[in-house]
């Protein structure tokens, strides 16, 4: 795995050997990042379930001005300190080795988010506890890109009731990202 483009364009991460987190591949993290690059430069990005970091890495080295990586695997958290360091990123990088939920809480009244990447263990429902908590915080606001990599089968139908709306779906061979954001409301006179 490495960083696609940016400031640290073509250094390799690294990542746990075995089962313990699943990195997004170079080639669906660069689809992704093709898509969102545009609206990157001085955002202020979260990396969910954040494995190795890699896609925190990929925003702050496109010109995110700061990113927050949520991880409570202590060896994953500790990876992604030694790719912040060798990405000379850790400077505009946060590092929370809790629950994500818990972390969200603690979050609650300190940020507000552009953009929200979440890539929980698949066929849990973990994206949808995360979005119920997020249709009522503070972190998020009416433009927050929330971008779940889930597999292909996962249902977001309920996004909907929790006042998001899907905008954008990507589907891979395996899994796909699935983008949301606040429904908007409608303006009555």
């Amino acid at each position: 795995m490495r960083v696609i483009a940016g400031s640290a364009k073509r250094l390799k991460l690294k990542t746990l050997d075995g089962l313990e987190t699943r990195p997004t591949t170079d080639r669906i993290k660069e689809t992704l990042f093709n898509m969102i690059s545009p609206y990157l430069y001085d955002c202020v990005f979260l990396d969910l379930f954040s494995g190795s970091g890699g896609i925190g890495i990929e925003a702050l080295s496109r010109g995110a001005k700061e990113a927050v990586f949520v991880e409570k695997n202590p060896k994953a958290m500790a990876c992604i300190k030694e790719n912040l360091k060798f990405t000379k990123l850790d400077q505009k990088a946060t590092t929370m080795t809790n629950d994500v939920l818990d972390a969200l809480c603690r979050l609650e009244g300190e940020k507000v988010f552009d953009f929200i990447f979440m890539d929980p263990p698949y066929d849990r429902q973990l994206e949808k506890r995360v979005l119920e908590y997020l249709s009522d915080s503070g972190l998020v606001y009416e433009n927050t890109v929330i971008i779940v990599e889930a597999s292909k089968e996962t249902d977001f139908s309920y996004a909907d009731d929790l006042g998001f709306s899907v905008i954008r779906e990507k589907v891979y061979k395996t899994n796909k990202h699935v983008f949301l954001e606040k429904a908007g409301k409608e303006v009555i006179c």
